[in-house]
């Protein structure tokens, strides 16, 4: 097989892997943290036994996040070793800032705030797992700086075949990185808020530990609304980018093959959109123009005259990336975020209008929603890698380019292989962890009674301190 191929399906499979760990590692964090703000704030037990709980939770899966991320740089030598030697110049000093501020800062403080109950005072405890949640979303500031400079090159001069840095505040300040972050860190709170509420909804419908996650699930459901509507105002900032910066992304998640004025926006087509064969289409008009420029009118470019641009500013080539594959992730990621956005209000409702108990029925919804933010985060992805197709770094580097000359296919198929094979079981022990601590529930503190539910399982009842 293709050695490209394979090794962008290696890179793929290990990053999709990975991003099912970060977002909550992000999200988690900050709501851990303000649970145990409130204990500190209040002196209430039931918000340290929140904070324990979901602190728990949150250690598995930064633990996971952690194993599968550093295999991410390792793969930038092992299978593209050309695509290295070309940005290493661009990359050397956030991916460093990253490991040896951020990353260091929260496993520091994550191991202070693990072994530093009882030992702290109340007030630096709490600074312990706020320096996590900042040193966490840091780590991925410094991270998409790198990744933004592939999406859009700023700040460098191009000596000798590389890319050398030449202006570092460029690189930091790219245009790129203030739509990207913003939007990162809003998925992960609502991945850890939808995460919380899933859980908590699963023990208040059994009336287990009713006090924890009433209070749970009312501040996961207040960070999750406020959350989702941030991820769609930043998503249509980045839209509106989009269509200056890499224009052939956008009309290929719009299957938009000629260019229009006003474009219409799609929202169903099917047939074989690589060879433009629609079959059927629904698609609504001057819609793409308004969310690309705030007004009804505006020309969108179509791939067919992107193309031919491309050709006259790159060279000849195909610059059309997997319309199908871009297409559908896009409505994939669009279409859970709606869905959330009303899971979300309807959260929020539960919370404003105190029924969070009596719907015993829709809460079961919340338990299925937890694996919708994944889905949506790996779309997103997908959209932003592929969408990018041809180019590794846009304008500079094509990916086949970027990969190691003397890699053979054989070695790459093993490592592809097996690679798989090992995160398919981390991804399996960490699922079997989150579930095995989520339904035990959090450990009782002391002066709590355990009364059995009809059940026969245990209630969190207590007194309201």
């Amino acid at each position: 097989m293709d050695p490209v191929i394979l090794a962008r399906l290696q890179f793929a499979i290990v990053t999709i892997y990975h991003f099912f760990f970060v977002p909550l590692t992000l999200g988690l964090s900050i709501i851990v943290a303000l649970m145990e703000t409130i204990y500190v704030r209040t002196g209430r037990e039931v918000f340290k036994t929140m904070t324990k709980f979901w602190g728990k939770l949150f250690v598995i899966n930064f633990a996971m996040g952690v194993v599968t991320g550093i295999v991410q740089e390792f793969q930038f030598g092992m299978n593209w070793a050309d695509f290295s030697r070309f940005v290493g110049d661009i990359f050397g000093a956030p991916l460093a800032i990253e490991a040896l501020l951020a990353f260091f800062l929260e496993s520091v403080f994550l191991g202070v705030w693990i072994f530093g109950w009882n030992r702290l005072s109340k007030g630096l405890h709490a600074t312990t797992i706020w320096l996590v949640a900042i040193g966490s979303n840091v780590s991925a500031f410094w991270i998409l700086i790198a990744n933004a400079f592939m999406q859009q090159p700023v700040g460098y001069a191009i000596e000798n075949g590389r890319a050398v840095m030449t202006n570092f505040a460029a690189l930091v300040f790219n245009p790129k990185v203030w739509e990207m972050f913003p939007h990162t860190i809003s998925a992960g709170l609502v991945t850890a808020a939808f995460f919380v509420m899933g859980i908590s909804a699963y023990h208040l419908l059994r009336k287990q530990y009713t006090e924890v996650f009433n209070h749970s699930f009312r501040i996961a459901a207040i960070l999750g609304s406020i959350a989702i509507v941030l991820v769609a105002l930043n998503g249509h900032s980045q839209t509106q980018q989009m269509v200056s910066t890499q224009p052939m992304k956008l009309a290929s998640a719009e299957a938009l093959w000629e260019t229009e004025d006003p474009a219409s926006l799609s929202i169903l087509t099917i047939g074989d959109l690589s060879l433009r064969n629609e079959i059927f289409s629904i698609r609504i008009p001057n819609l793409l123009s308004l969310l690309s420029f705030n007004q009804i009118y505006g020309e969108v470019k179509g791939i067919n005259d992107l193309q031919v641009e491309y050709e006259q500013l790159y060279g000849p080539g195909d610059y059309v990336p997997p319309v199908a594959i871009v297409y559908w992730s896009f409505r994939v990621m669009i279409g859970i975020g709606v869905v959330l956005l009303l899971l979300g209000l309807y959260g929020l409702f539960l919370v404003m209008g105190d029924t969070i108990e009596v719907q015993s029925t829709s809460m079961k919804v919340f338990i299925i929603a937890i694996l919708l933010p994944y889905l949506a985060n790996s779309a997103g992805w997908v959209l932003t890698e592929v969408g990018r197709i041809p180019w590794i770094v846009f304008g500079l580097m094509k990916v086949q380019d970027g990969i190691s000359p003397t890699v053979p296919g054989g070695l790459v198929l093993t490592s592809l292989i097996l690679f798989t094979l090992v995160y398919a079981a981390l991804m399996v022990a960490d699922v079997y962890l989150l579930t095995k601590y989520a339904k035990a529930g959090p450990s009782l503190p002391s002066g709590e009674d355990q009364i059995p539910t009809p059940e026969g399982e245990i209630s969190f009842v207590g007194t309201q301190n």
